[in-house]
């Protein structure tokens, strides 16, 4: 009762109840100095009226309405009532307006000047595969993925934290060495020796499966393919990106290459085969940086 006996700090719960602000924002609300809005925001945060956090260098404010014990939300329910109508609190109602105006002028301001140089800003800031990462938000976390043709383990990697299990299979002894050097210590991925056309993995297996720039290693990608739907469950997702058709027979003999990138066609038959459904195939925005030919990336379900 002591803490709210003071109208200015009803005025400040009255704001804060519904906004969290920092005490800029709250001295341009109530126009008064910094040092009194703080001494103010000390007495309400003792008495546990309002909690904050710390946002970089400043702190946000906020009335713990959830912590407040019964009583004193039954006391706040009367006190705000009457703050509500004072005219200083209905003059802060319009201020908050403009504070929180502000703001989004602020955003709009930088996005207006920085619009052409969002894509590298972002990158420098965040990196290239920031929205990559961020989009295996999406897979269910409940699933067994499979990584077919694992190499060193990095989408094996980047996988784990968003699904239940991780399948990683590889037959070059070297590549699987590097896997268990990068995966060592992830509890949820189990490295397996085998190969593409022999799976070491039961029927049905695998909620999801994805060959991720290996097919072209393969000699009989039909095979692959089929056996990849071997160990999907009905109903699962195969996911392979590769290679659109190009003509750089150097990568032959300099990477041991076998096919020189797939067709839609092509493909969509091998996996009609395979009995893979809901085939899609999409071309992939080519990467400015990117010396290799374009990627796309092809999706079907097991029948």
């Amino acid at each position: 009762m002591s803490a709210l006996a003071d109208s200015t700090r009803s005025r400040l719960l009255l704001v804060l109840e519904r906004h969290e602000l920092t005490v800029g924002e709250l001295c341009a609300v109530v126009q008064l100095p910094q040092s009194t809005v703080s001494r103010h925001l000390k007495t309400l945060g003792d008495e546990d009226w309002v909690s904050s956090r710390a946002e970089g260098t400043s702190r946000r404010y906020r009335m713990s309405l959830d912590r407040l014990e019964p009583s004193a939300k039954r006391l706040w329910t009367l006190v705000r009532e009457q703050v509500a109508s004072l005219p200083a609190a209905e003059q802060d109602v319009l201020r908050l307006g403009s504070v929180l105006a502000q703001r989004s002028t602020r955003s709009q301001e930088f996005f207006s000047t920085a619009a052409g140089q969002w894509d590298r800003l972002r990158a420098e800031l965040f990196g290239r595969r920031a929205d990559l990462l961020g989009l295996l938000g999406m897979l269910d976390p409940a699933w067994t993925v499979g990584d077919l043709g694992c190499g060193t383990g990095q989408v094996s990697e980047s996988l784990a934290p968003f699904v239940r299990r991780v399948v990683a299979v590889d037959g070059s002894p070297a590549m699987l060495g590097a896997a268990h050097g990068r995966l060592d210590g992830i509890a949820n991925v189990e490295v397996r020796a085998g190969e593409l056309e022999a799976l070491p993995i039961a029927d049905g297996e695998l909620d999801a499966a994805l060959l991720f720039l290996v097919l072209h290693y393969v000699a009989e990608p039909a095979a692959a393919l089929a056996e990849a739907r071997r160990v999907l469950r009905p109903g699962g997702v195969l996911l392979v990106v590769d290679m659109t058709p190009h003509d750089r027979e150097e990568y032959r003999q300099a990477m041991g290459h076998v096919w020189l990138g797939f067709a839609p066609d092509e493909l969509q038959g091998w996996m009609t085969d395979a009995d893979l459904g809901g085939f899609r195939y999409v071309a992939l925005p080519a990467d400015p940086a990117a010396k290799g030919p374009a990627l796309f990336a092809a999706r079907a379900t097991a029948g």
